[in-house]
């Protein structure tokens, strides 16, 4: 055997007692377990030395031997030769089910972590007195996904493709593992198979920073044939050069002509959809005025309507005057100064 220390191992200390044993193998088991990373041969190896560790100190008689001896507790003249106990070995493998790693059987009760893992539990026989497994059924663990958009597509909606590999509920064992008395051959007894495939997402106009979007059954599998759960797209919108939010409601600056501030006229306002509205305003309007356009805001994303679209006048002043424009602006200069 080689010379492990079983402590370092489950990341114990010498004088952890058995309720720590289980519980630092239990949070071990679930992080290496190969239905957890399916193909990963690291983790496989690292299962099965979880496992060699705890099959030793989760037993009295073997800890004490292994205390005593370290790593050739098991050897003629240790545990083995020193008791005539004998011991029994175990065969790990990345298609071993549950019940083929710990055993149905095992009287130290080390393997209930898989009976919640895979939703079973015992119920004794009035007949026989024997115990037997009975699949239970368990909802699946949501997951959550970030996505970024820009404040176009928040404004009229978007989708995004992902493609993903999930696993699935093998349809031989309903996610059992077992037919019968035996490990499914489809799934190898894992009760899981995976699939690749392309799932496109609709996400609605108005969303915000923070926003969830909701994909029912695309979440972890159900244990023991359960219901999946959901996948939930959390939202992040990317701030806009142009337009400023504020809830529903959007600003725009829109650069106005002297002139046409002066005199009144039409400006073109933009939507963050591309397009353009028109807006009417008054002579002698400031720079810096705000002009409501009201329902052309962001599209509310829970009811009808939307908020409101503010338009900020932005007066330019003209440049580069022409001698015929320079003598305008300064009789008007004077027209000023006389009438003030």
């Amino acid at each position: 055997m080689d010379d492990k220390d079983y402590y370092k191992i489950l990341g114990v200390s010498k004088s952890a007692n058995a309720d720590d044993i289980k519980k630092a193998y239990r949070k071990l088991a679930r992080k290496y377990h190969p239905d957890v990373n399916p193909g990963n041969k690291t983790a496989e190896a690292r299962f099965k030395e979880i496992n060699e560790a705890y099959e030793v100190l989760s037993d009295p008689d073997k800890r004490k031997q292994y205390d005593r001896y370290g790593a050739n507790w098991n050897a003629p003249g240790g545990f083995r030769g020193g008791t005539g106990t004998a011991t029994r070995t175990r065969t790990y493998g990345p298609r071993s089910s549950a019940d083929d790693i710990f055993g149905t059987d095992d009287p130290t009760g080390w393997s209930d972590f898989f009976d919640t893992l895979f939703n079973r539990r015992s119920s004794s026989s009035t007949s026989t007195g024997t115990a037997t497994r009975e699949p239970l059924q368990r909802r699946g663990e949501d997951i959550e996904q970030p996505v970024e958009i820009t404040l176009r597509e928040a404004y009229t909606g978007t989708s995004r493709i992902y493609n993903v590999q999930s696993p699935d509920p093998c349809p031989n064992c309903n996610g059992t593992g077992k037919i019968g008395l035996r490990s499914c051959p489809n799934c190898g007894g894992t009760g899981i198979i995976t699939k690749q495939r392309k799932l496109e997402v609709r996400i609605p106009a108005g969303v915000d920073t923070g926003s969830k979007v909701r994909i029912a059954g695309e979440g972890q599998i159900g244990i023991g044939g359960g219901q999946r759960g959901d996948l939930f797209l959390v939202v992040t919108v990317k701030p806009d050069a142009t337009f400023e939010r504020k809830g529903d409601d959007l600003t725009v600056d829109v650069p106005t002509p002297l002139t046409m501030a002066i005199l009144g006229g039409e400006v073109p306002v933009p939507t963050p959809d591309g397009k353009r509205l028109i807006l009417t305003i008054p002579p002698e309007t400031q720079n810096g005025q705000t002009f409501r356009l009201s329902g052309k805001g962001m599209p509310h994303l829970r009811g009808e309507g939307a908020g409101n679209l503010f338009a900020r006048i932005q007066v330019q002043l003209p440049q580069h005057l022409s001698p015929r424009e320079r003598q305008l602006f300064e009789e008007l200069a004077r027209l000023r100064i006389t009438a003030g």
